[in-house]
């Protein structure tokens, strides 16, 4: 049905459907199964990133290496304190994307939304969005569809592989998800959704994937929380009528021609970045 960007808004305009719409008929064609098959099985992948983005709220959850832990408690109370610069809104979803990348790495169970590294971005946006305008999981559900719709897209015409595109491929992708779903959730146009997507790559345009001791942990979870910082603001920025010059599907093009650039080193091998620092080689040999 859609293969880019550009044929997914021609389907939306010409039927006068939203994304999720479009995306929940092409699953039903390519899977056989009746929508409400579907609907219940994106309903249990919610589920579980509702427990993941809760789960380490209120208590220190640390990582099997010990990297990482205790972050989200911290933000998550941090976020009920009236003096902070950003207000509650970032800081708990920060708190939950932060939850997310530590249920992650101590071995928990998480959606990978696009990838493992960037599971904390996606679940945190939709379900502070729905926090705040008072939407049940119907409409976060949609929300999911939407958001896979955008993912199908950059992973047929780019990659959502830290290790082929750096950092950008998966922290920008899933913000690029997370801000189209949300902008959805909210009412803004498809056209809006995909401005809201290319803003969220745009402002991460060549992010190197550089872990320290090769784990999923750091700098990965600090990724996740400005993550969905970003797709909010870039949803903020679609819904206001601000556009992104340059189309949907040549952001995706240029973010994958920009991770081919990308040097080896900087492509999830530990071999640079922060995993070279003095520091990084030294937890590097603590931890392994």
């Amino acid at each position: 049905m859609f293969n880019n960007g550009e044929e997914l808004l021609t389907i939306c305009n010409k039927e006068n459907k939203k994304i999720y719409e479009v995306v929940l008929e092409k699953e039903m064609d390519q899977t056989g199964k009746p929508i409400e098959e579907i609907r219940n099985l994106m309903k249990e992948n919610l589920n579980v990133m509702i427990e993941s983005s809760n789960h380490a709220l209120d208590k220190n959850i640390i990582s099997v290496s010990g990297l990482i832990g205790g972050q989200a408690n911290k933000v998550k109370r941090y976020s009920e304190n009236n003096k902070t610069l950003c207000g509650d809104l970032i800081n708990i979803a920060m708190a939950r994307s932060l939850s997310t990348s530590e249920v992650n790495a101590s071995m928990g169970k998480i959606v990978a939304a696009p990838t493992a590294g960037a599971s904390g971005i996606l679940p945190s946006a939709i379900i502070t969005t729905a926090e705040k305008f008072d939407l049940g999981k119907e409409e976060m559900i949609n929300s999911l569809f939407t958001a896979a719709g955008i993912g199908e897209i950059v992973a047929k015409n780019a990659t959502i592989s830290g290790a082929y595109g750096g950092c950008q491929a998966e922290c920008g992708v899933a913000a690029a998800m997370a801000a189209a779903s949300i902008v959805e959730m909210l009412g803004g146009s498809p056209e809006a959704c995909l401005h809201a997507a290319s803003i969220s790559i745009v402002n991460i345009l060549g992010l190197v994937c550089d872990p320290i001791a090769g784990l999923v942990e750091f700098p990965c979870a600090f990724r996740n929380a400005s993550g969905v910082v970003n797709a909010l603001i870039s949803a903020d920025l679609a819904l206001a009528g601000v556009k992104s010059l340059i189309p949907f599907d040549e952001v995706v093009e240029a973010m994958y021609k920009v991770g081919k650039s990308l040097p080896d080193s900087l492509k999830e091998t530990a071999l640079g970045g922060l995993a070279a620092t003095p520091t990084g080689k030294d937890l590097k040999n603590k931890v392994l």
